[in-house]
């Protein structure tokens, strides 16, 4: 029997009763971590972008692209928190003297932060 185009570059077939299966499998690719901010971003694209998701999965570039959104909204998030820190004049001296306030503020601004990265990167 002739060999069919599949055949000809590699590819082999499961029989599964009397069908021929394509045996298929995606690139391997480095696992990188993939915190909070990447999940959410993949939650967003799975359920509101998929033709992207789908590309990025077959490609096998998904871990990777989520990475990087990780690593974008991390330092985001971090200089957004430290810039609201200096305009607000949170201190250490104000950590030391009042806790209570310091903590109500810090978790303020947190909050305020996350909204903006969520805004700018994650759901973008």
């Amino acid at each position: 029997m002739k060999k069919t185009i599949f055949e000809e570059i590699g590819g082999t077939y499961i029989r599964h009763g009397d069908y021929l299966i394509p045996c298929l499998t995606l690139p391997e690719e480095e696992q990188r971590f993939v915190g909070v901010w990447g999940q959410r971003h993949l939650r967003y694209l799975k359920e509101y972008r998929r033709g992207i998701y789908l590309n990025l999965l077959t490609s096998g570039g998904l871990n990777d692209y989520l990475a990087d959104i990780e690593e974008q909204a991390q330092e985001r998030f971090e200089r957004i928190v430290e810039q609201m820190k200096l305009t607000r004049g949170i201190t250490e001296q104000l950590k030391a003297e009042n806790q209570m306030e310091w903590v109500a503020r810090m978790n303020n601004i947190q909050a305020c932060a996350r909204e903006i990265v969520d805004r700018e990167i994650v759901y973008s």
